[in-house]
C-alpha cells in the first residue's frame, strides 16, 4: 500500500515565497520601526517632564530658601528708666502705658552709640538715622522684655533684633547699593555702614524659626511676617473637611455601589457626581459664599467655613475613589458572605468594607491634599483679605475666628510690594509642597499596609 502524500513533491528550502522565518520582510520591519519609534516618543516624553519638574522645584527652592534665614542686630539698648518707668515704682501696669515709640529712641540711639564705639566711619550723627536698619518690629521685643523683668531698667542690655528687610535683602543679594538709589527708606550710606557691622560681628544670618511658627505681619514689617498661624489655619480646616467628608462620602458610596436600585435615578446621580467633580473650585466658593456666608450668617473668613466649602470639593472625588476600591472587591467575597447567611449589610460592612479600605485611605488623604492646595475657593469667603497675626485662643476660636489658609497667605504675600514678602512666598510654597508630599507619602504607607490581594 503506498503513502498517499508519497506523490506530492518536497519543495526545496530556499524555494519559500516569503523567504525563511529567521529573516525579517519589509512589513515586520516596519512594523518595529514604529514601535522603536513609539518608545522613543514615550521616553522623551518623561525626560522632558522631568525636565520640567527638575526646573520647577529648582525655581522653588531658590527662591525661597531664604526666607528660612533672617538678618539679626546684636544692639545694646541703655533701658533708661527716665523714660520707661517715669514714676520709679516698677509697676508693670504703669511702665504698660510707655508704648513702642518710647522705646524707638533707644534701641537707635544704642545702635548709633556702638557705631561710635567701634570707631566705624559713617555719615550718620543723629539716632533717627538708624531707622533705616532696624526693624519696625525691635521695639515690641524690647518693651515685652523690660515688662517681664523690670529690674533691667537703668542697664544696659544687648539685645539680637531684626533687621529691616532691606538690609536682610542687602545680605541675601537682593537688593544692591545700585537698586536703592531711589528707595526713600534706605540709603547706600546705610547698606555700607550694615557692611561694616557684619565685619565686627554685630550683624549675622541666622535661621529664621519665625518663619515656620510666626504670625503674618504688615506690610512695613516683612521681615517679622511668619506662615505659622496660616499653618494652624489649615490644620482647622483639614479637620472640618475629614470630619464631613469622609463619613458622608463613604456612606453615599456604599449606597450607590452596593444597595442602590440601577436605574435612571441612581444614572443621573452618579453622572453629576462625575461632573461635580470637573467643577472649577471658585464655583464651590461662590456657592459657600452664598450658602454658608449670606443664608446660614456662619462667620467670615472661618477655618469652619473654608473646611466646609473644600468639604463641597472634596466629596466628588472621594464618592468616585470609593466607588472604585468597592467595585474592585471580588463578587465571590459577598456570595460567600451571603451563602453562609449574612445579611446584605453584614457582608458589606464585615467583609467587602474592609477589603476596600486601602483604596478609600488613599482617596480620602489625596482629597484632603487636594483641598490643602486650593485658593480660589478661599478668595470668596474673605481668609484672602485677613491677617492673620495672632493664635487662636482656644479649639472654639480656631474653628470660628478668622484666620488664613497656606495658598491663601501665599497668595496674599506674593501680591505685595516689598521684595522680602515675594521670598516669602517662594518659602511658603516649599512648606505647603513638604506637607503634600507626607501626605501623599502616608496614602501610599497605608495602602501598601493594609492592601490585600486576591
Amino acid at each position: 500500500m503506498s503513502d498517499a502524500t508519497s506523490g506530492g513533491a518536497v519543495p526545496a528550502a530556499g524555494s519559500r515565497r516569503h523567504g525563511s522565518i529567521l529573516q525579517l520582510d519589509a512589513r515586520t520591519k516596519k512594523r518595529n520601526a514604529k514601535e522603536a519609534r513609539f518608545r522613543a516618543y514615550g521616553l522623551g516624553a518623561i525626560i522632558i517632564g522631568l525636565v520640567f519638574l527638575v526646573t520647577l522645584l529648582t525655581a522653588i527652592v531658590s527662591n525661597g530658601v531664604g526666607a528660612f534665614q533672617q538678618t539679626f542686630i546684636e544692639v545694646p539698648v541703655y533701658l533708661d528708666p527716665q523714660k520707661l518707668d517715669k514714676t520709679g515704682n516698677r509697676d508693670a501696669a504703669e511702665m504698660a502705658k510707655v508704648s513702642t515709640f518710647g522705646y524707638t529712641p533707644l534701641i537707635q540711639q544704642g545702635l548709633l552709640d556702638l557705631v561710635d564705639r567701634e570707631g566705624i566711619d559713617a555719615p550718620f550723627e543723629k539716632a533717627g538715622d538708624m531707622k533705616a536698619l532696624i526693624s519696625a518690629s525691635a521695639a515690641a521685643k524690647v518693651r515685652d522684655y523690660v515688662l517681664a523683668n523690670p529690674d533691667a531698667l537703668g542697664e544696659t542690655r544687648g539685645f539680637e533684633l531684626l533687621a529691616s528687610s532691606r538690609v536682610d535683602g542687602y545680605l541675601k543679594g537682593r537688593v544692591t547699593q545700585e537698586s536703592v538709589e531711589r528707595d526713600r527708606n534706605i540709603s547706600a550710606e546705610h547698606l555700607q555702614l550694615a557692611d561694616a557691622l557684619r565685619e565686627i560681628g554685630a550683624i549675622r544670618k541666622g535661621f529664621n524659626s519665625e518663619f515656620i511658627f510666626g504670625a503674618d505681619a504688615s506690610e512695613s514689617r516683612a521681615e517679622q511676617a511668619g506662615i505659622g498661624v496660616a499653618i494652624l489655619g489649615s490644620f482647622f480646616m483639614m479637620l472640618v473637611v475629614l470630619a464631613f467628608s469622609l463619613p458622608i462620602g463613604v456612606a453615599a458610596s456604599i449606597y450607590l455601589e452596593e444597595f442602590a436600585p440601577k436605574n435612571r435615578l441612581t444614572d443621573l446621580i452618579e453622572v453629576n457626581i462625575s461632573n461635580l467633580a470637573a467643577v472649577p473650585s471658585i464655583v464651590f466658593g461662590i456657592l459657600g459664599l452664598a450658602v454658608f456666608i449670606e443664608f446660614a450668617h456662619l462667620p467670615q473668613s472661618a477655618p469652619l467655613v473654608g473646611g466646609l466649602v473644600l468639604t463641597l470639593m472634596t466629596l466628588p472625588t472621594i464618592i468616585i475613589s470609593t466607588r472604585a476600591s468597592l467595585k474592585a472587591v471580588p463578587p465571590s467575597i459577598r456570595d460567600a458572605a451571603l451563602g453562609i447567611g449574612a445579611s446584605k449589610m453584614q457582608s458589606v460592612f464585615h467583609h467587602v468594607l474592609p477589603l476596600a479600605a486601602p483604596g478609600i485611605l488613599t482617596g480620602t488623604i489625596i482629597g484632603l491634599a487636594q483641598a490643602l492646595g486650593e485658593t480660589a475657593p478661599l478668595l470668596l469667603i474673605g481668609m484672602v483679605g485677613y491677617i492673620a497675626t495672632n493664635y487662636p485662643d482656644g479649639i472654639s476660636s480656631g474653628f470660628l475666628d478668622p484666620n488664613s489658609a497656606m495658598p491663601a497667605q501665599i497668595y496674599e504675600w506674593a501680591k505685595r510690594a516689598d521684595p522680602a514678602y515675594y521670598e516669602r512666598a517662594w518659602g511658603g510654597i516649599i512648606i505647603l509642597l513638604v506637607f503634600l508630599l507626607t501626605m501623599n507619602i502616608i496614602a501610599i504607607i497605608l495602602r501598601r499596609r493594609f492592601e490585600r490581594r486576591w
